[in-house]
């Protein structure tokens, strides 16, 4: 009996170093996942750009696979066409969202590091689907700012993606609200922080994930109040919150 409390105790630890791309209490469920449904479908495009970012010591940004290929669908879903990337890294969950929108489909990519963009920009070339990219390097919020200052800029998005500065998502919503199109989606990312949101106070928890906390937990709560959004939190990833702007 002791052995297998050891053996348990051993396997949450091993779970939890991972618990940044999965949310599921078995490594091993959640290799079966991506083993049998994600894998097998991921585009050679996408996997060649998970595998090189695998290799980037800040890897741990990146999306996870099986999140990917669900931004894929979902985009597929509701026909998007005009589409926001707000964090960017080296650009998976990006190219996912490239290869699902149409030929003249567009994204406005903003991050902070080009460099991170370009190290995965020749797949995205090498995918076909570059020229459905506008990527502006640089804070997000006085780009954010400058739209809502043109009223063709309301309601002119499908879908945007939020997967940047924890501290600043509130801000963000304030903005995209406004620019996403009634029926469109706004998808942010790490609404489950690692676990972290149901954590007791005194838990263990890297410094990072101790700081964004607070702000995530915030988002959460502002999101499920506001009256303009329905909202649907998956498990997914990190966690993913899909708000659907109804008002």
């Amino acid at each position: 009996m002791a052995a297998n409390g050891e053996s348990q105790k051993t396997e949450v630890s091993r779970h939890q170093e991972v618990g940044h791309k999965s949310l599921l209490q078995s490594d091993a469920l959640y290799q079966y996942i991506l083993e049998t449904s994600v894998y097998p479908r991921e585009p050679e495009s996408m996997k060649e750009l998970r595998e090189l970012t695998a290799k980037h010591p800040w890897n741990i940004m990146t999306t996870s696979a099986d999140e990917g290929q669900f931004l894929n669908m979902i985009l597929k879903l509701i026909n998007a066409k005009n589409t926001m990337e707000i964090g960017v890294y080296t650009g998976y969950s990006l190219l996912a969202t490239a290869l699902a929108l149409p030929e003249d489909g567009k994204i406005l990519a903003m991050d902070i590091n080009r460099e991170n963009y370009e190290l995965g920009l020749p797949v995205i070339q090498k995918a076909g689907v570059a020229h459905k990219i506008e990527f502006r390097e640089g804070p997000a919020l006085p780009v954010l700012d400058q739209m809502i200052l043109d009223e063709k800029n309301h309601g002119s998005y499908d879908f945007i993606f939020v997967d940047a500065d924890k501290d600043n998502y509130l801000n963000y919503h304030k903005r995209l609200i406004d620019l996403i199109k009634i029926g469109g989606l706004i998808g942010y990312d790490n609404t489950l922080w690692n676990g972290s949101v149901v954590a007791p106070p005194d838990a263990p928890l890297r410094k990072y994930v101790r700081y964004y906390r607070d702000f995530v937990l915030e988002l959460n709560k502002a999101l499920a109040a506001d009256p303009r959004i329905e909202i649907c939190m998956l498990p997914v990833g990190d966690g993913i919150t899909l708000c659907r702007r109804i008002s």
